[in-house]
C-alpha cells in the first residue's frame, strides 16, 4: 500500500475497540473492521433487500449487497488517489447501509412512522445497532466491536448530526434516538466532521446511486438512453454515445454512458478534494474533523448539475408507477407485521422473549422494529403471507 499521507487515518493510532482483542500479527485494524462487517449476518442479508426495484422483480436489478460492493470499490478508488488509508474507507462503505430495513426506503418510511412516539426510526442510526448490539456472534461481547474509527464513519459519514451543544442542526432533522448511547471506546463526537475515508465513502455513494439507478431504470424500461440527452451531468454523454454508435445494443450504449458517468464524477470529486485539503492543509486526521466542512466532494459545478441529475431520477424513476405501485404493496406489508408483532409479540427466540419482557410500549417498539429491520424482502413476504394468509401480500 502507498504511503499515507499526514491527514490520513492511521491504523496504528486507533482509538481502540470497547473490548481489547489483542493485536493482530497480519492485519490492521481497519482491515479487521472490514472483515467483520464482511463476515456479519447483517452484511450478507443485503443481498435479499431491495435497491430501488424490488428484489422479487428481477435477478438483474441491484440488491443492497451489489450497491455496497459498488460503493466499496468506489470508495477505495478515491482513497487511495487521496493517499487515504483504503481499508477504513471500504469498511464505512461495506457497512453503511446495514441498517436498511426490507424493501428498502419504503420500509424506512413505515418503521419511522410507527416509531414517531418515540423518536423515529433512522436507517444509519439503525446500521449503529446493528454493528454495537444486534450482531451477535462474538462469546465475549455484543455487536461487532468494531474500532472508534470504523463506528465514526459510520455515524458521520454524511456530516455532524448535532451542533457542538448537542442540539439539532436543522428543525427538520431532530436529534437522533439512541446518539448519546452508543457503546464505543471514546466520544465519537457527533458535532465534527468525519474522516476523509468515511467522506470519501459518502460521496461514493452518490456516485453509485447517479450512475447503477440510470442503469437500473434502462434494463427496466423506465426510460431511454434519448430521455438523458437533456439531462444535467448525463446528457453530454448520452449524446456522445448515441452519436457515434447509435446502432449498437442498447445495454452496450447503457454501460458507455454508465461508465463515463462513473468516471467524470471520481475524476472532478478527486481534483475538488485535493483543492480542498491543500486549502485546509490538515496534518492529522482531527484537523480533518475540526476543518468546520466536508472536503471530499464535488466541485460546484457538477455538484449543481448532480442535484439536476437526482431530480430527473426522482421524477422519472423513484416516483414512476412502476416503481411505486409495489412500493405501496411493500409498506403495507411492512406495516401489518410490525403492528402485528407489537400486539402479540411473537417473533421467534430471544426477540419474543425480549418483547413480552419490555417494560413499556416504546421498549417493545424498538424491539420490534430491529426484527422487522432486520428481515430480507423474501421473508418479510413469506411472513407476511404466513400470517395474513396472503393479504396485500405483492403481487
Amino acid at each position: 500500500m502507498a504511503e499515507r499521507a499526514a491527514y490520513a487515518s492511521d491504523p496504528s493510532k486507533s482509538r481502540g475497540r470497547l473490548f481489547d482483542p489483542g493485536t493482530s500479527p497480519t492485519r490492521s485494524e481497519f482491515q479487521r473492521d472490514r472483515d467483520r462487517i464482511i463476515h456479519s449476518t447483517a452484511f450478507r442479508r443485503l443481498q435479499h433487500k431491495t435497491q430501488v426495484f424490488l428484489h422479487h422483480e428481477g435477478q438483474h436489478f441491484r440488491t443492497r449487497l451489489t450497491h455496497t460492493l459498488e460503493v466499496s470499490q468506489m470508495a477505495r478508488s478515491i482513497a487511495r488517489a487521496l493517499a487515504l488509508d483504503e481499508d477504513l474507507a471500504e469498511a464505512v462503505a461495506l457497512a453503511h447501509d446495514l441498517g436498511h430495513t426490507p424493501f428498502g426506503h419504503a420500509g424506512e418510511r413505515v418503521l419511522n412512522e410507527k416509531l414517531s412516539e418515540w423518536g423515529g426510526f433512522d436507517h444509519n442510526m439503525q446500521a449503529i445497532r446493528v454493528v454495537t448490539r444486534l450482531e451477535n456472534r462474538y462469546a465475549e461481547h455484543d455487536g461487532l466491536n468494531l474500532s472508534w474509527e470504523a463506528l465514526e464513519g459510520i455515524l458521520k459519514h454524511n456530516g455532524p448530526l448535532v451542533d457542538r451543544n448537542g442540539r439539532a442542526l436543522r428543525a427538520d432533522h431532530p436529534v437522533p434516538v439512541g446518539l448519546n448511547d452508543i457503546p464505543a471506546s471514546a466520544d465519537l463526537m457527533p458535532w465534527s466532521y468525519a474522516s476523509l475515508e468515511a467522506q470519501a465513502a459518502a460521496i461514493a455513494d452518490d456516485i453509485a446511486y447517479n450512475s447503477h439507478d440510470i442503469d437500473d431504470a434502462l434494463r427496466a424500461g423506465l426510460i431511454r438512453i434519448g430521455d438523458l440527452a437533456d439531462v444535467p451531468l448525463v446528457g453530454p454523454f448520452a449524446r456522445d454515445v448515441l452519436a457515434h454508435w447509435p446502432d449498437i445494443e442498447r445495454s452496450r450504449q447503457a454501460h458507455e454512458v454508465q461508465r463515463r458517468l462513473i468516471t467524470a464524477q471520481i475524476e472532478d470529486v478527486i481534483a475538488e478534494s485535493t483543492r480542498n485539503i491543500a486549502e485546509v492543509a490538515p496534518q492529522s486526521a482531527d484537523d480533518v474533523r475540526f476543518a468546520g466542512r466536508t472536503l471530499i466532494r464535488y466541485s460546484p459545478p457538477v455538484a449543481e448539475a448532480e442535484r439536476g441529475l437526482k431530480r430527473f431520477l426522482f421524477d422519472h424513476v423513484y416516483r414512476s408507477d412502476e416503481v411505486m405501485a409495489p412500493v405501496r404493496r411493500s409498506q403495507t406489508v411492512v406495516s401489518m407485521l410490525f403492528d402485528h408483532y407489537m400486539v402479540t409479540s411473537a417473533m421467534p427466540g430471544s426477540w419474543g422473549e425480549a418483547a413480552r419482557a419490555a417494560s413499556d410500549r416504546g421498549t417493545r417498539a424498538r424491539i420490534v422494529a430491529d426484527f422487522v429491520a432486520g428481515m430480507t424482502d423474501p421473508y418479510a413476504l413469506e411472513q407476511h403471507a404466513r400470517l395474513f394468509d396472503g393479504a396485500g401480500a405483492l403481487g
